[in-house]
């Protein structure tokens, strides 16, 4: 694939709600491109854009794939994307460095929740978007239901470009109304017909709704058309591109993707109506990466966006964000798992670099001597997490190794060592997210593993002050053991972790031997005496004691100040502390009422609202204990237009009921482990 000018490029999310068909139209793209000489089948796993195994067995996106074509002298970059939310990171990584955004809609199921969202995000950015209602040829498809919806979901300026000849069973064409004229298609191809008589009505009515769109943003063709005056079809397409790279205007396409009928209307669409790149014209070099893939055989890819200057084989290029520079080796143009080689890349093309070392996503790439720093992507958060341990015991530094290559690829999970409860955590978008991600383990890198709930760091901590002796007295014939103590423990109630001082008086106890005391204490705290749960909370005050001039040793005293703790901690009215949350969930307001509902189950207090905009706040204070499975119940409480954010706010003490249960539980799983 050549090399094209910035004004020749087309770089194009292509984005729907999972099933809608957006790879199949890709794919319909592709073929009539000659990229392809056989339409693939997202059912058969043969789609260009679906190429991964894990896409292929499932029979849906999870990586956004980048499969460019060329049509009409231009370079259409189209990217096929994710329609579940467990891959929404993706998503926003293409979304970074598209110019537009073609939603693909089906005619049968309309406006559904993963489109809402992406439509949010989209329009944040102010980007240009377009319509294509799928899947016309369906039983019950409905091209005037989907408008309507359309326009009462998103409130936008939509305006038809084409009008479909016949729905569902009977869809036979498409009238395009800027040139009024009609089509019918046989394996792809568009014949122009006469336009079916019983549709002037409908025609005339659209098509003066598409002119009022086109001469919006305007106001020479404002004016022209106010006075009455019949505008040109170069000008309604002038008024019309103008619109849409404003974001003005939506423009309304559709057709059936797995039949290819229409598809070429979209491809020439796209070409005279799909912003081409920004170009800053005298800038230097510089590119954003926001993909990364290990690729079995060519290695480590870096997908990039150049963004101003140009890239060409032998540049030595600068990692801003590392500040190291490497030399290029290979850059390629890919389409799906097929590539090509290039030798240079124009500004606002999208290319692939392999087997850099340094380099990962959300990198700037620029010159040594002009750094510069772009936007990266603010991939979302992951809340839903598993613990997982290798099944075959070694395999511990082979699991390493294979989550620090996931971890280039997917910037949408996180794995984390819990020092407390000892397990390694994965933490993903979904159960869908983290199947993959254990799937790929075990294929990629051979590391089979299995899954556990995470455990919940609960702490221990005293309710009353006591007064308490240690004393660790032994003799072996030479120098003995000697060290006692006498040791306050007191409860800490200002959300300190552990004070240590002392009040003695008259050398009971020699001032060296105060350390050890202490860290008898300390590492006796570790393990506390209601379940082996870490304490806090807790204050040891060092009152009275007695030593040896020969026997007593630092040793000693340390033994000292565990026995007084461990005993101490018995008498003083020890209580099971859980970790508390502070939550804030983003929901439509109509889900309100369930979230509190739910929170109200969860032992969780409710701290207020805060409306804005479609979306309202929930801020909440809840256990962990109830969020570790949040993330399920949230998108099946709000059909996943939810999302929430969590943080560690401090510890509260676990009513009584439940705390009987985890330490039965705790006091079970000490004794199966000896």
């Amino acid at each position: 694939m050549k090399s094209y000018p910035s004004d020749k490029i087309r770089n194009v999310g292509v984005v729907a709600h999972g099933g809608a068909g957006k790879t199949s139209l890709v794919e319909a793209i592709l073929f009539n491109t000659g990229a392809v000489n056989r339409l693939g089948r997202v059912e058969d796993g043969t789609t260009t854009a679906d190429y991964h195994p894990e896409e292929t067995s499932r029979q849906i996106t999870i990586h956004a794939s980048l499969v460019p074509c060329e049509w009409k002298n231009c370079k259409l970059n189209l990217l096929d994307t994710p329609g579940y939310s467990d891959f929404i990171g993706e998503v926003k990584g293409a979304m970074r460095v598209v110019d537009s955004a073609l939603f693909v809609v089906s005619a049968v199921d309309g406006v559904e929740v993963q489109a809402e969202i992406i439509w949010d995000f989209a329009q944040d950015k102010d980007m240009p978007r377009m319509v294509y209602i799928n899947k016309m040829d369906r039983e019950n498809a409905s091209f005037y239901k989907v408008l309507d919806e359309l326009k009462e979901r998103f409130g936008a300026n939509f305006a038809p470009v084409q009008l479909p000849i016949g729905q569902a069973l009977e869809f036979s064409g498409v009238v395009d109304l800027i040139e009024q004229k009609a089509y019918s298609f046989k394996d792809g191809k568009a014949s122009e017909i006469p336009i079916p008589g019983d549709m002037a009505d409908v025609i005339a009515e659209n098509r003066e709704k598409l002119v009022e769109a086109a001469v919006e943003g305007d106001d020479e063709l404002m004016m022209k058309y106010l006075d009455g005056e019949e505008l040109t079809v170069d000008e309604i397409k002038a008024g019309l591109a103008g619109g849409v790279k404003s974001g003005k205007v939506v423009p309304v396409l559709c057709g059936s993707a797995t039949k290819n009928m229409a598809v070429t209307n979209l491809m020439d669409f796209l070409v005279d109506y799909a912003p081409a790149p920004a170009v800053e014209e005298g800038k230097p070099f510089s590119a954003l990466v926001f993909k990364t893939l290990a690729d079995p055989y060519v290695g480590k890819m870096n997908f990039i966006r150049v963004y101003t200057g140009k890239l060409k084989g032998d540049m030595v290029i600068y990692n801003a964000n590392k500040e190291k520079s490497e030399k290029i080796g290979q850059i390629l143009f890919t389409r799906g798992k097929t590539t090509a080689q290039t030798q240079e890349v124009n500004t606002g093309d999208l290319a692939v670099l392999v087997k850099l070392q340094d380099i990962d996503t959300n990198d700037t790439l620029c010159e040594k001597d002009k750094p510069v720093r772009l936007e990266g992507i603010d991939f979302p958060e992951p809340t839903l997490a598993v613990a997982i341990t290798p099944k075959s015991k070694g395999d511990e530094d082979k699991l390493g190794s294979a989550i620090s290559k996931l971890l280039e690829e997917d910037k949408s999970m996180r794995v984390e060592k819990n020092l407390e409860t000892k397990q390694n955590l994965v933490t993903g978008m979904g159960e869908m997210h983290l199947d993959i991600i254990m799937e790929r383990l075990k294929r990629r890198y051979s590391v089979d593993v299995t899954t556990d709930s995470p455990r919940v760091p609960y702490r221990e901590t005293i309710r009353s002050e006591v007064k308490v002796e240690g004393k660790h007295k032994k003799q072996t014939g030479g120098h003995g053991q000697f060290g006692h103590v006498w040791v306050r423990l007191e409860p800490l109630m200002d959300g300190q972790d552990f004070v240590f001082t002392e009040e003695i008086f008259g050398g009971s106890v020699p001032r060296n031997y105060f350390p050890a005391v202490e860290k008898g204490i300390r590492e006796a705290m570790a393990e506390g005496v209601l379940a082996g749960y870490p304490v806090t909370g807790l204050k040891a005050v060092l009152v009275d004691g007695s030593f040896h001039p020969v026997d007593s040793s630092e040793m000693a005293f340390k033994i000292a100040g565990s026995l007084a703790f461990k005993k101490g901690a018995q008498q003083a009215k020890p209580v099971l502390l859980e970790p508390l949350m502070a939550v804030e969930v983003t929901v439509p307001e109509n889900y309100m009422g369930d979230i509190i509902s739910d929170f109200n189950t969860k032992r969780g207090r409710i701290l207020g609202m805060e409306p804005g905009g479609k979306q309202t706040k929930v801020k909440a204070q809840v256990p962990l204990s109830e969020m570790y499975r949040y993330a399920i119940d949230l998108k099946s409480m709000t059909q996943g237009r939810g999302h929430f954010r969590m943080e560690f706010l401090g510890y509260e003490e676990v009513p009584g009921r439940l705390a009987e249960d985890v330490i039965k539980k705790a006091k079970a799983a000490a004794e199966a482990e000896k």
